[in-house]
């Protein structure tokens, strides 16, 4: 899989964003996409290929970097300058790597369909979450 490469110093959200804070559960770096664990209460990594199906539902991506038990802020929606390159009117979805983004192109059969956003532009991806319920 071809997951955005991620330069969290340039992870800047937009006039527009949305945003929401709590606790990391995990170290995690800006860019990153999180999801609540039900159990702890605390952010971690979201992820598609987990055996429980709520951490495959993010919440946001990671504003900047946390360590476990810091407090983290992450945007729900709105723009994100995301710190890599993406395609001007391509869609980006969670990957299989935990806390990922992909390309389409990348979800692959056995996956869940998980749209993160639209890109608007090379850097910009307009983020409107979306989990269907759809599994590859």
């Amino acid at each position: 899989m071809t997951d955005l490469v991620i330069t969290p110093a340039n992870v800047v959200a937009g006039s527009n964003a949305m945003r929401a804070d709590g606790t990391a559960g995990v170290t995690l770096l800006a860019g990153q996409l999180i999801v609540k664990d039900a159990t702890t209460k605390k952010y971690v990594l979201a992820d598609n290929n987990a055996v429980d199906v709520t951490l495959r539902k993010p919440a946001g991506i990671a504003l900047h970097g946390a360590s476990p038990s810091q407090p983290i802020a992450f945007l729900t929606s709105g723009d994100i300058t995301i710190g890599a390159a993406v395609v001007a009117g391509t869609d980006y979805f969670l990957s299989g790597a935990p806390g990922g983004i992909c390309p389409r192109a990348d979800v692959i059969s056995g996956m869940n369909v998980v749209l993160v956003g639209l890109a608007k532009s090379a850097t910009v991806i307009a983020v409107d979450i979306q989990v269907p319920g759809v599994t590859l």
